[in-house]
């Protein structure tokens, strides 16, 4: 399927400041093969900087990430004659912070997608190599083999299974950000939207789900107001000026807003969220590896052990993301269905 997951249309689009404007630059200047792999940051054996680059987007954590051989062992053994990883990333043209975009160098590709990409490399006992590419083209890699393993927020969805296995690693959330001097949250229940006015991206799965909510609430006598503006910026004035009330998107972005806008003069917070798969299904991010390419399970497997350890709960913060945890990393989980991917 070569649609975004149900959130990352709007995630396409966070690039809104002059400053993530400046990387559209950065990223199409990689070169006009969509497939060339971005320089990334190289750390010195059984390390892995998490945040490196990030222009505050991110604590820069170094992390301490051993190879563990019995997981090494369960990996295709092509993969381990040629001692790399190669994980896609489809951050072209623009970028999604804080999940892949490029550095404060104009060179390092970074972001929490590519991050945990090596620490999975490191457990596996691998040299991380990252391709990065349109998303378009970050499935044409896994199909081609050009690209093992692709971590760039692709949504677990049943439709995908017939092509794809998946090791999970973060919940898909939506969110709501708000004003932080703002004593309203959402709760887990769309009551609690009466009265208020949101802004929302037009054609997006979040806009789904709020038109529903209105929808509900007209039945019960309710009023809420959807808007929608031209960018990110527009909606940042509207909600710095108290036009609205709320926006609602992505959850990554809604974290990016937040730590970005923490020390200006309209500082936002996260408001509440919910699963971007809808009431029914928590929907999940998960790495994803061509079908039968006995992947899934050693990456779902180094997962867990960077989770048992810790690391996994230091990189989410280190990106402002410990709100999309996972207990456990799961090999091809009940995913989005068919009529809804």
């Amino acid at each position: 399927m070569r649609t975004l997951s149900p959130n990352s249309r709007t995630l396409r689009g966070v690039a809104a400041t002059a400053a993530v404007a400046s990387l559209a630059v950065s990223l199409t200047a990689c070169g006009a093969d969509s497939d060339a792999a971005t320089r990334t940051r190289t750390d010195a054996a059984g390390t892995v900087t998490v945040g490196a680059l990030s222009n505050g987007a991110a604590e820069e954590t170094t992390l301490k990430v051993p190879e563990v051989k019995s997981i090494r062992a369960e990996l295709p053994k092509s993969i381990t004659r040629r001692g790399t990883l190669v994980v896609g990333i489809g951050a072209l043209p623009a970028g999604s912070p804080p999940l892949n975009f490029v550095g404060d160098d104009q060179k390092t590709l970074t972001g929490s997608e590519p991050d945990l990409g090596k620490l999975v490399a490191a457990v596996l006992g691998l040299k991380p190599v990252v391709k990065n590419s349109t998303w378009e083209n970050l499935f044409v890699g896994v199909d081609s083999g050009k690209v093992d393993v692709a971590f760039s927020n692709v949504t677990d969805t049943e439709e995908r299974k017939r092509k794809y296995e998946f090791a999970s690693y973060r919940q898909d959330n939506l969110a709501f950000e708000v004003p932080k001097k703002s004593t309203w949250n959402f709760a887990g229940d769309y009551r609690n939207l009466a009265g208020k006015t949101v802004a929302v991206g037009a054609g997006t799965n979040q806009e789904k789900i709020l038109l529903e909510w209105k929808a509900k609430l007209a039945e019960e006598g309710k009023k809420l107001t959807v808007k929608y503006y031209q960018d990110n910026n527009a909606t940042a004035l509207a909600l710095n000026s108290g036009k609205i009330d709320a926006s609602f998107g992505p959850n990554p972005a809604v974290a990016y807003h937040v730590t970005q806008n923490a020390k200006s003069p309209h500082p936002t917070r996260n408001a509440g969220q919910f699963s971007g798969a809808g009431a029914t299904i928590q929907g999940l991010i998960a790495a994803t590896a061509k079908k039968d390419s006995g992947l899934a399970k050693p990456v779902a497997d180094a997962i867990n052990h960077l989770i048992e350890n810790g690391q996994y709960a230091k990189w989410l913060a280190a990106w402002n993301l410990s709100n999309e945890a996972v207990k456990t990393s799961e090999v091809n989980p009940p995913g989005l269905p068919l009529d809804n991917s």
